[in-house]
């Protein structure tokens, strides 16, 4: 039986601009223990829609545990902006409190 991302890069591969696919992929990807393969298919889901928030949200976590505090940190401020705008309040904790994580960390890197 194909792996849930094996399911995902195959339609991928049959319509390579399909961002839901691609989303889907990343996320299978980032479960699978293999974050740096979901970072592309991530960029790919932001640059489809300006206004979409989760691949933001998930792009930075998978950045910040590659060790990319910086871009993770733009992400995440880039994501609350939306999630204030859009009025959703769950997502918009979660992101001021890894702001406020990655600003309390001792070597920060930006």
């Amino acid at each position: 039986m194909a792996s849930r991302s094996e399911q995902f890069e195959a339609l991928v591969r049959q319509q390579p601009d399909n961002a839901l696919f691609r989303f889907s992929l990343a996320q299978a990807l980032v479960s699978e223990a293999r974050p740096a393969e979901a970072v592309v298919h991530f960029e790919f889901c932001i640059a489809s829609r300006s206004d979409w928030m989760m691949p933001r949200i998930l792009l930075g976590k998978t950045l910040l545990q590659l060790g990319r505090t910086p871009e993770s940190k733009a992400l995440f401020t880039e994501a609350l902006r939306l999630a204030v705008e859009q009025q959703h309040e769950d997502p918009e904790r979660e992101l001021r409190a890894l702001l406020a994580e990655i600003e309390s960390r001792p070597n920060k890197s930006d």
